[in-house]
């Protein structure tokens, strides 16, 4: 089995680089899907959450009200440090149940937006890294995805450094092009992880 992160800056291009690889054949690990399952309603994640920040952070339905508690742990960091507590081993240990049950030779892509911020290359095998100009992030999260200039900029300014990212990455797979050009580089990049797999040099 090979272990895989992947990561990328906002607007990178990082969810397209996830799909091509799973058409691929990858098993994605999805960290942020997982993260909103952990405190679903009835889980004992939501219970902790609302154990630690109150009713307060509940929708009427019962749900988790992402803006409420976004609001409390915003620019707070010990807030957020408390909720972090809470959802990352959650999240840590679900996505070891998902590796465990992956095929003994499977390729296993975990997507995980905050790898470089939370230190977790070491974790992997091969850190890929969706690379994008703040240019051309900026104009797919304005133009594509319709924020604010103001919104996009806090969004990319909250997360690590391109710079930080890069020195964690052992694949770059530049994005700031047409996706034909991002599918090759994807086909070029799967090769080589298939290589690797099957010369044995993930871990046992």
């Amino acid at each position: 089995m090979l272990t895989v992160g992947l990561t990328g800056g906002i607007g990178a291009g990082k969810s397209e680089v996830s799909r091509l690889l799973a058409a691929h054949g990858a098993v994605i690990i999805d960290s942020d899907r997982i993260a909103r399952e952990v405190v679903a309603p009835g889980t004992p994640g939501l219970a902790a959450v609302v154990g630690e920040f109150g009713s307060g952070v509940l929708a009427p339905d019962g749900s988790l009200d992402r803006p409420a508690l976004g609001a409390l742990v915003f620019a707070d960091e010990e807030r957020l440090a408390a909720l972090n507590a809470i959802v990352h081993p959650l999240v840590r240990a679900r996505s070891a149940e998902l590796q465990a049950a992956a095929p003994p030779d499977a390729i296993v892509v975990h997507d995980v937006p905050l790898l470089a911020e939370n230190g977790l290359a070491p974790l992997y095998d091969v850190v890929l890294v969706v690379d994008a100009s703040e240019e051309t992030r900026l104009d797919r999260l304005v133009r594509l995805r319709g924020m604010a200039e103001e919104e996009a900029r806090a969004r990319m300014a909250a997360q690590a450094t391109r710079e930080r990212r890069l020195a964690v990455a052992d694949e770059v797979i530049p994005n700031d092009g047409p996706v034909e050009e991002l599918a090759a580089r994807v086909d070029e990049v799967w090769a080589r992880l298939r290589a690797r797999a099957a010369g044995g040099s993930g871990r046992e």
